[in-house]
């Protein structure tokens, strides 16, 4: 028998790759000042990071390695965070608003990934 998928299942590598894309994008679109560039630099490597991270965790071989993996996550989540409020975007309204639902998800994120954590004491 067939088992029907839960469609409402939350896909956390799905979520987690679109938010180093959105990061990416976002990047991009900043003026390019001197801090700019390298907080951007900082901010595709901390959320490329928490992504491929999160795959590893899912193939870990223990769940001390598991664990430790989704510490990491956190972790680089939680460095997005910081690097998005340190992006310079202006009075540009787009960057303002993309910005907000970047760290808005780099803050869900974190509490995922701690709660996981904690879920798996």
């Amino acid at each position: 028998m067939t088992q029907i998928k839960n469609p409402k299942q939350y896909d956390l590598e799905e979520r987690t790759f679109n938010f180093a894309k959105g990061c990416r994008d976002f990047v991009n679109k900043l003026p390019k000042t001197i801090s700019n560039i390298e907080y951007g630099k900082q901010l595709i490597r901390s959320s490329g990071s928490q992504a491929s991270n999160y795959i590893e965790a899912n193939e870990s071989l223990s769940k001390k390695d598991f664990v430790h993996r989704i510490k990491i996550c956190r972790k680089e989540a939680k460095e997005s965070h910081l690097w998005l409020r340190l992006c310079e975007v202006g009075k540009n309204e787009e960057l303002i608003k993309e910005r907000k639902e970047l760290t808005a998800e780099a803050m869900e994120l974190t509490k995922i990934f701690g709660s996981i954590v904690e879920k798996s004491k």
